[in-house]
């Protein structure tokens, strides 16, 4: 199946969870927005100055205007007293602007003496004045159900007062790998043994992502055991995140599990790194049966397991970022897969992105994921590109790197 189809089949079966919990704001950074979050009030809440100057009626504004300045205002601290015709006062960044004022004329385009101010330079009516609801007006909604709470977002909800958000339950994913040659790191290695990196992996992708995490390390290549693991995982979580063990060799049997305890959705995707990719369900939590090899892991993750998840936490899936960059030099691909080469971004002397290769892009070598930047994405019909084309470009982010 084509990449863009395989990932929006994934998005189109798993359906969004729907359990909630309300949070304090300072705990609710990466965690998604359960309901609509309307404003209380407006923001700011009154008109205010825009930058140190002095506020007055612009009704007044001719060349040569002198006004009596009869008082000070500072953010926080509303004025009380009344502003009449021929007068202003002076006015601090963010304070209220007082009653009978309407335009704030900055302070270096002022020559103040002797309680008098004389523009030198006239403003436009209404300059450099925030209006009351400027950014927020009171009932508006300031962030919609399904958004992932970044600092910005954080920021905007307690700029409206808001201090408790309900926000969509995490997920809770079970990791797994599998294959009688991995050891954990730490352990020492015997004859043809690797280091697991694969749990190590898809625990950090998970995290930055915002799921709650079950490490159920690694199982081997003993389908009774495999078999325990799944149906633990399929009990306790909701979805379930495997690696290796997808292929039809005689030690490959995540497969014939699938099928026996659960059902399959898909199975092969056409794209490389990463064609065997098995998806369907265990019970009530989704099953991901990602390919063994490191980099595969990493790319059918951040192609079709992350956008998945995204859905299942209530968000919009949204796909990798796509942009335009010209290569640097030659590439070898065979047409039949989308290919997602490890990249490194940079820009030409006018500016414009260009992208070279991160080095060997063989499924295993891991050290192209930490070189690179971005993946290279090649389409399943063409081949072999060549310095000067224009290519497509994913950058990575936090839950790539």
């Amino acid at each position: 199946m084509p990449v863009a189809a395989a990932r929006e089949r994934l998005c189109a079966l798993v359906q969004p969870l729907h359990d909630t919990a309300e949070v304090p704001l300072a705990e609710a950074l990466g965690r998604v927005l359960a309901t609509d979050v309307a404003s209380p009030i407006d923001v700011p809440g009154a008109d205010n100055s825009a930058m140190d100057g002095y506020a007055f009626d612009g009704a007044a504004l001719a060349p040569g205007l002198r006004l009596r300045v009869v008082g000070t205002v500072y953010a926080g601290h509303p004025f009380t007293g009344t502003v009449g015709p021929g007068e202003a006062v002076r006015i601090f960044t963010g304070a209220p602007v007082p009653a009978g004022t309407d335009t704030v004329v900055m302070q270096e385009h002022v020559h103040a003496e002797d309680a008098v101010a004389e523009l030198r330079k006239l403003p436009a009516r209404a300059a450099n004045v925030r209006a009351a609801g400027e950014d927020i007006a009171r009932g508006a909604t300031v962030l919609a159900a399904g958004t992932r709470l970044d600092a910005a977002g954080l920021g905007l909800l307690a700029s409206v007062g808001c201090d408790r958000v309900t926000v969509v339950r995490r997920p809770r994913v079970a990791v797994v790998a599998t294959g009688d040659e991995l050891v954990p790191p730490g352990q020492p290695l015997g004859p043809g043994q690797i280091h697991d990196s694969n749990s190590t992996t898809l625990r950090a992708m998970l995290q930055g992502l915002g799921a709650d995490v079950l490490d159920l390390g690694h199982c081997g290549d003993d389908p009774a055991k495999l078999e325990a693991v799944f149906t633990r995982a399929a009990a306790e979580c909701d979805a379930i995140v495997s690696s290796g063990g997808v292929s039809v060799g005689d030690a490959d049997h995540v497969m014939p599990l699938l099928a026996r305890l659960g059902e399959l959705h898909l199975w092969k995707v056409a794209m490389r790194p990463g064609r065997p990719l098995a998806f369907g369900r265990i019970g009530g939590a989704w099953f991901f049966g990602l390919p063994g090899n490191p980099v595969s892991v990493m790319a059918t993750f951040h192609q079709m397991v992350r956008p998945a998840l995204q859905r299942l936490m209530g968000m919009a899936p949204r796909p990798p970022l796509t942009l335009a960059a010209r290569l640097l030099e030659d590439l070898r691909k065979k047409p039949g897969r989308t290919e997602f080469m490890r990249g490194i971004l940079g820009h030409d002397p006018d500016g414009r992105l260009v992208v070279r290769s991160a080095g060997r892009q063989g499924s295993g070598i891991l050290s192209s994921m930490a070189r690179a930047d971005c993946f290279i994405v090649v389409p399943q019909d063409a081949s072999d590109p060549r310095a000067g084309d224009t290519v497509q470009v994913q950058p990575f982010d936090g839950f790539v790197r």
